[in-house]
């Protein structure tokens, strides 16, 4: 009784933030199900959120093998970007000035430092020597998560720009996609799982950061993901009748993949920042939708008056 009283708050803790992590999730496959027939909607709901727990478990097995001492097959450099004439430290730079001026509100000693090194990290790379800078170093060795994380991003913003475009030029009602291309409920579901693989990495790496006991994890997952199938329907729901709302989500995925894009390339951002532009984001068009159906009902009532 002791021990799950010691482990409660960090079970907590964590289920809440797996549900949070897993907004974006949900988002996703909410518009992607919209546009199959509506019959089969909640099935490809429930079944792309069972996909998802079952890769953030298989994920978390995978991670605690990986994370034995014995193991670097997550951690190990596959290639190095530097070998294909790319340039590192000037990429290395320009994340680094960024995410540094970001987390200190400004840029002035690390932009110094970076340009007394700038001219020998060029000169380095140019010349096919080992890059010093260890920044420099990480953002050249790709490993397996930074190309997961690279490739889930790349995904997730050509697909949003896509949608976006699709909304923009269609009449929006979406069983077709592409110049008469029929969506198919396999097609979704391949869609999901690629895109699961991406969200669950995430979700489980900061899992195994939070807490150390498996158990509690898996706890925390399976809770979490109940907790979102309950809400998945109404949040689809809403995002369906409001055409702006969705285009707002569509956002928030490429801002999403952006953010996996840098994080691949070892760029670090503080994702509270944007957490809080989601949120703010979502507030100013909650109140969007309230003046319209206001307008909307005035104008009912006019009508019917008149």
């Amino acid at each position: 009784m002791a021990e799950l009283a010691e482990h409660l708050i960090p079970l907590l803790a964590l289920t809440a933030m797996e549900i949070v992590l897993g907004i974006d999730n949900i988002v996703f496959i909410s518009i992607l199900t919209g546009k199959l027939p509506a019959k089969q909607q909640k099935a490809g709901r429930n079944i792309g959120l069972a996909l998802a727990l079952g890769t953030r478990l298989l994920l978390l097995f995978a991670l605690v093998f990986i994370m034995d001492p014995g193991n670097d097959v997550f951690s190990k450099p596959l290639f190095k970007m530097s070998s294909f004439g790319i340039p590192v430290a000037s990429i290395s730079e320009g994340f680094q000035s960024f995410t540094e001026a970001s987390a200190h509100g400004e840029g002035g000693e690390s932009e110094r430092a970076l340009d007394q090194g700038s001219d020998q990290h060029q000169a380095d790379e140019t010349l096919g020597m080992p890059i010093t800078n260890d920044h420099s170093l990480e953002v050249d060795e790709i490993t397996l998560r930074d190309l997961v994380l690279l490739l889930g991003g790349a995904f997730l913003i050509a697909k949003s720009v896509h949608e976006i475009h699709h909304k923009i030029d269609d009449d929006g009602h979406g069983h077709e996609a592409g110049g008469g291309k029929v969506v198919t409920f396999n097609g979704v579901l391949l869609q999901i799982a690629l895109l699961d693989v991406v969200f669950s990495l995430d979700s489980v790496i900061t899992a195994v950061g939070i807490v150390s006991e498996l158990w509690v994890i898996v706890v925390a997952m399976v809770v979490s993901m109940l907790v979102m199938l309950i809400a998945a329907t109404p949040i689809s729901t809403f995002i369906e009748r409001h055409p702006t709302l969705k285009i707002l989500a569509l956002s928030f995925l490429i801002l999403i993949g952006i953010m996996l894009v840098a994080e691949g390339f070892a760029a670090h951002f503080n994702k509270g920042y944007i957490y809080f532009a989601m949120a703010f984001s979502l507030i100013v068009e909650m109140l969007n939708i309230r003046v319209r159906a206001k307008r909307k009902a005035k104008a009912a009532t006019v009508d019917a008056t008149s």
